[in-house]
């Protein structure tokens, strides 16, 4: 089997392991802690991601460049290029610890009217542990790029996965024992740092790289920081988008409203990873199609062959939580959750669009062509932020999320692909024949289960997972029918010949 099929394997098994782990580790961390402190810790999150957008979008340029050079099989230069990222990533951590250090000396002064004394030192002391966590990964995270570059997806996944598992694995009895978000914090730390020296060491020993800690030369590495500083707008835009919300709910509303907001987003989160899963894998192969001057007919097939298949899966997992969410999220989180459907469903059904064309994110980037979409999407963010303040004060994590839903639709969906069928070469509008063909059929099965549904209701979680499964083969059943291609006919019988 292909790396870069193993890599899709493994990225989906990573999302299943989060979805098992989420599932049953979450409302038991949200029953030990409360719904004020998971809200605090769900707070600090928010505030502590902002530490990637120190990433400058150096991590995305190791993989490009790196890739690029396998094709040219100049080691010197590999050398180089691994040694000065090392270097920037030193400089970035130092910044890092600056920020952290910055942003715990001002928490009491940002969240004052909303946070007790008790919450802010607590938030304190989670953000200093946090800074550390960064400070140490940047410069580690380079190991994990090298992988990735190297097509070596079995191995970056495989710890991906491990991450994932240890930490609440860990975490479960310190909860028991009356532990609280700091502990969590902590010990996320410790197995992130642990997983990444264990890449550092595989990258030295198995791939022999060899580390020449000295920078390229001016002109490669003028190229490198025009490359990365969009991908870094990119970032900035991201964090922007996902978790500005849940900041100034914080900051007008209080950690309860940030609990239930968090609740979604962690299904949003979900949801984003189910796409992202295949086309982050795509990136180094996309790179070196362009270097060998692919055309414009060959990247677009690749985009429309797995924008359908994303599309099959992910709308399957939409459907599914149009009938089936609210029923799980009161059984899974309680009752004082149940209002995070709503915010669910607001920001799922557009997104599910920039999902599908996820790949064509890696085809900006292999052709250097990234810059309109980081400016473009900068611009919705702040747009986002100015118009989700007032809402958010008159209907809480409502306003949020409908502003959400309303500049995605208008920049992720609207003004993006106009760019992808004008300026990057992609036929967006073969694209989109293609998944209406998909979505039809989909429409109407989510429509008759839906309507049969309001009929019969669910009362237990064993008839509502009868209900969900009974449901995917419907679903699969009637694509299989009436819009699949062979291509995805013979992905889904090699799928279920394995499991035989």
């Amino acid at each position: 089997m292909s790396q870069l099929r193993i890599g899709a394997v493994l990225s989906y098994l990573n999302i299943l392991v989060t979805l098992i782990i989420g599932l049953v580790y979450t409302p038991v961390m949200i029953r030990f802690l409360g719904q004020s402190e998971y809200g605090l810790y769900a707070l600090i999150g928010s505030i502590a991601a902002y530490f990637s957008v120190l990433d400058l979008g150096l991590g995305n340029s190791i993989v490009r460049y790196l890739s690029r050079n396998r094709v040219d099989k100049r080691k010197e230069l590999e050398s180089k290029l691994i040694g000065t990222f090392l270097l920037l990533f030193s400089f970035v951590s130092a910044i890092t610890i600056i920020t952290g250090l910055l942003i715990t000396f001002n928490l009491d002064n940002i969240f004052s009217s909303t946070l007790s004394s008790e919450e802010i030192y607590k938030g304190k002391i989670m953000v200093l542990i946090l800074t550390a966590n960064f400070a140490l990964s940047f410069p580690l995270s380079v190991f994990s790029s090298i992988l990735v570059a190297y097509e070596r997806f079995s191995v970056e996944k495989s710890v991906a996965i491990l991450r994932i598992l240890l930490a609440p694995l860990i975490s479960l009895p310190f909860l028991m024992m009356g532990y609280g978000s700091i502990m969590l914090v902590l010990i996320t730390t410790i197995v992130n740092i642990s997983t990444l020296l264990y890449v550092m060491i595989y990258a030295i020993k198995k791939l022999k790289i060899s580390i020449r800690l000295t920078f390229v030369d001016r002109q490669v590495l003028l190229e490198i920081f025009g490359y990365s500083f969009f991908i870094f707008l990119n970032i900035i835009v991201d964090q922007l988008f996902w978790k500005t919300d849940q900041i100034i709910l914080g900051v007008v509303s209080g950690t309860v409203t940030v609990a239930v907001y968090a609740i979604a987003m962690h299904f949003i989160t979900i949801y984003k990873k189910f796409s992202t899963a295949i086309s982050n894998l795509f990136l180094p192969k996309l790179s070196m199609m362009v270097a060998n001057e692919a055309t414009d007919k060959e990247i677009s097939d690749v985009m429309i062959r797995y924008g359908r298949v994303q599309y099959i899966l992910i709308g399957l997992i939409l459907s599914g939580f149009i009938i089936f969410g609210d029923f799980f999220i009161v059984k899974w989180a309680g009752e004082d959750y149940y209002f995070a459907y709503y915010f669910v469903l607001i920001i799922m059904i557009p997104l599910t669009v920039p999902l599908i064309q996820n790949i064509g994110i890696a085809i900006l980037q292999a052709k250097n062509q990234i810059k309109f979409r980081a400016i473009l999407y900068l611009i919705i963010a702040i747009l986002n932020i100015i118009v989700s303040i007032p809402l958010a004060k008159i209907y809480g994590g409502f306003g949020t999320a409908s502003i959400t839903a309303i500049t995605m639709i208008i920049g992720h969906i609207i003004i993006m692909n106009i760019y992808y069928q004008k300026r990057a070469g992609i036929n967006i509008v073969k694209f989109w024949k293609n998944i209406l063909q998909l979505t039809v059929p989909n429409v109407i099965i989510t429509t008759i289960t839906y309507y049969i549904l309001t009929f019969n209701d669910i009362s237990s979680i064993i008839e509502w997972l009868l209900y969900v499964l009974l449901f995917s083969l419907l679903y699969l059943i009637t694509l299989w029918f009436t819009a699949m291609n062979q291509y995805e006919k013979r992905l889904i019988s090699s799928i279920f010949d394995k499991f035989k």
